[in-house]
Order: C-alpha cells, then sequence, then structure tokens
C-alpha cells in the first residue's frame, strides 16, 4: 500500500509513519507533504506512483486540506487527521474512509485503515467512498465534552467547571488550567487532548499554547499588519497572538 501523509507538524507526521509501520511494515510512504500548494506541485510533477491512500490534515500551515481536495479534483481515499471535530461532516463527504481526532493511537488508526481495505473490496460497479461516507455521516453523533476538570493541588483534587476556566496553556514544558478566577493549575492534558475534550464553540486554539474560552477574550487587536493580539482576562503571562494560519477561522468562530 501507498500512501501519502499531508501534515504541517513533523512530529505528527513522524509518528503516524512510526504507527503506519506498526500496522503494517511494508506500506510505503511516498512523501510528507506540510502544505497544499507543496502538495499541489507533488502532484503536478507527476510522480511515478501514485498513492492509494492520503492521510490529510484539516489546518494546513496555508490553507485547509478541503483547499487541496478541490483545487485537484482528488478522488483518492482520504482519511482526515485533526485535533479539531467541527468538520467531521464536511470531511467525511470528501472522499473520507475516516476521520481521526489527534493525538492518534495504534487502535484508530487500524480500525481506519481496516475499513479502507473494506472498501477496496466493495464491488466496482458501487460508489464504494460515498457507500462508506454515508455510512459514517449516519452513525457519527457530536461528542460529549467535559463539563469539569479534576486538578490535583499537593495531596488534594480540586475539581474545575469547565465555564469557569478562562484558558489552557502551555509553559516550560507543561500545561496549565487558568480559572476565570484564581491562579494557574498544573493539568495532566496536553494541549492537543484538550482541544478534543472542550467545546469547540466555547474554546480555540490560538496558536500551539493556548486554548481559550470565548468568554475570557476581553478584545482582539490587528497587530503588526494581519497579526491578531488577544487581550485575554485574567490576563495572560505572555503576549497572546493567533497563528496566521488560524486567523481565517479564528474570525469565523467569534463570529458565530
Amino acid at each position: 500500500m501507498n500512501v501519502l501523509i499531508i501534515e504541517d507538524e513533523s512530529w505528527t507526521a513522524q509518528r503516524l509513519v512510526t504507527l503506519l509501520r506498526e500496522y503494517d511494515p511494508t506500506i510505503r510512504v511516498l512523501a510528507q507533504l506540510p502544505s497544499v500548494a507543496k502538495a499541489i506541485n507533488w502532484f503536478k510533477s507527476s510522480p511515478p506512483i501514485q498513492p492509494d491512500l492520503i492521510f490529510l490534515d484539516i489546518f494546513l500551515e496555508d490553507d485547509l486540506g478541503f483547499s487541496l481536495i478541490e483545487q485537484m479534483n482528488l478522488t483518492i481515499p482520504i482519511i482526515f487527521t485533526t485535533a479539531h471535530e467541527n468538520h467531521a461532516l464536511q470531511a467525511f463527504k470528501a472522499n473520507s474512509i475516516d476521520y481521526l481526532l489527534k493525538p492518534i493511537d495504534l487502535d484508530e488508526l487500524t480500525m481506519a485503515l481496516n475499513k479502507f481495505k473494506l472498501v477496496r473490496q466493495l464491488p466496482a460497479e458501487s460508489p464504494p467512498i460515498q457507500q462508506v461516507s454515508d455510512h459514517f455521516i449516519r452513525q457519527w453523533t457530536p461528542p460529549a465534552y467535559r463539563d469539569r476538570f479534576m486538578i490535583s493541588i499537593g495531596p488534594k483534587l480540586r475539581s474545575i467547571r469547565t465555564d469557569a476556566i478562562a484558558y489552557f496553556f502551555f509553559e516550560n514544558k507543561a500545561t496549565y488550567l487558568m480559572p476565570l478566577v484564581g491562579s494557574p493549575m498544573s493539568i495532566d492534558y496536553s494541549l492537543d487532548k484538550l482541544g478534543q475534550l472542550v467545546d469547540p464553540g466555547q474554546f480555540f486554539r490560538v496558536n500551539r499554547s493556548f486554548l481559550v474560552a470565548i468568554s475570557a477574550i476581553q478584545s482582539v487587536h490587528t497587530y503588526s499588519g494581519s497579526k491578531l493580539k488577544v487581550e485575554l482576562h485574567p490576563i495572560a503571562r505572555q503576549d497572546v497572538f493567533v497563528s496566521v494560519e488560524r486567523v481565517t477561522e479564528f474570525k469565523d468562530w467569534l463570529g458565530r
């Protein structure tokens, strides 16, 4: 099986390669590409071997992965990999075999690849990708989000309601929860995992270090051209900027 990985986070791409080799050492990764533009150039260069399957991140460094599908008219089966679940239904309509949330684990990857093998065994006269996509659209229901988190403070445990959280942030190799009232508290989750556990309608990952609640945003300023600076309450210990590649989605999120 020949696969193509389109992912802008190098450590995520490398982890996927490792898991693929664990699943089946004969799988061949044709390329690892970080952007829509580089993926388009790769396809236009007429590679001698076309992929049987694409692993596609939704939020790439220059555009959404859906843009690649539209521009190249792709019909190759796709497994989407992302930290956000709010594009699931759109993904299932776009040659999708499955929709994996980061961080990806071997069990989920195995199930997705087994679905892909099932698709390849379907009769040629049937529309296999659409069959599978329609099935998962019917089966998929929005996930339940956490309404509280348990925090360890020394020997004590404290339950923090999600609606009392201003933001999560990563600093000095640790993740912290910042309540609307009080001081930062260490939490045993990565920001990637927290992004899966909280309601994306209420929280947004503005950059690699901050996952913020809409209730904590006091103001947003244009800073140095198209860059956005977010003022939070409580005030963050560092300036908080929206990653350039997330500006458009952030504006859409604010306007919902």
